[in-house]
């Protein structure tokens, strides 16, 4: 004999299915996946029929937040994260020293000081030339900043319309991830520290050289142009 439950057992909270989709998901879900989750399951199940079907992005917004605010009042092993692509589940930071025992792997690199004073100059003022780094820094930072560019926080970004064409590097998405940034907007001071004045690297000298008047680098300045 078949067992039907009330239709109360049927039903769950808006904020119980999203914790279930967040629990299971394996990677941030924005607004959009999540509504696309509840709308488009259980349409052909006539025993339960999907409450959520015409759910709007703004009920699955304000959900999150109402289930953000549950997570932040009631200390949990874990908590509910905004991050740059989308929000997800994750375990408590005061938790890190036990789970990390399940994770028994090499621990990654920490950003040394030299590091973590590069990719600042790099996130507040992208995109940037590696000149205009070392202007600011005041040495050289060749192996810094390839160090960054292979642990996914840098990349190249284009070409300065200077002479020699010299790259520019600006922050991955990996970076937001890394620090949990939404946006670059979040970085700490971040109207003052963009508009501070900060040393830059000298422009290269030109020279009038040919019959035609051309401007070409002296060879002085391209000895001397920093090479990326």
């Amino acid at each position: 004999m078949p067992l039907f439950l009330p239709d109360d057992h049927l039903k769950m909270t808006l904020t119980q299915v999203l914790e279930a989709l967040l629990f299971s998901a394996q990677k941030p879900l924005t607004i959009r996946e999540l509504k696309q989750a509840l709308t488009g399951a259980g349409n052909d199940n006539e025993v339960a029929p999907n409450q959520f079907a015409r759910v709007k992005e703004a009920e699955v917004a304000a959900a999150l937040s109402q289930l953000k605010t549950e997570h932040t009042l009631t200390p949990r092993g874990f908590q509910l994260v905004e991050k740059a692509d989308g929000w997800q589940l994750l375990s408590h930071p005061d938790c890190a020293h036990w789970v990390r025992q399940l994770f028994p792997g090499p621990k990654p690199a920490r950003l040394s000081p030299p590091a973590l004073e590069t990719i600042a100059i790099i996130a507040y003022r992208q995109p940037i030339t590696r000149a205009d780094i070392e202007a600011v820094r005041g040495v050289s930072i060749e192996g810094v900043l390839q160090n960054l560019m292979e642990r996914g926080l840098v990349k190249i970004g284009g070409r300065a319309e200077l002479p020699g064409r010299p790259l520019l590097y600006e922050t991955t998405q990996f970076f937001l991830e890394h620090f949990g940034l939404r946006s670059l907007d979040e970085l700490p001071n971040a109207e003052e520290l963009r508009t501070r004045y900060l040393p830059m690297a000298p422009p290269a000298p030109l020279t009038v050289t040919g019959d035609a008047g051309r401007l070409e680098l002296s060879p002085s300045a391209t000895a001397n142009a920093p090479q990326d």
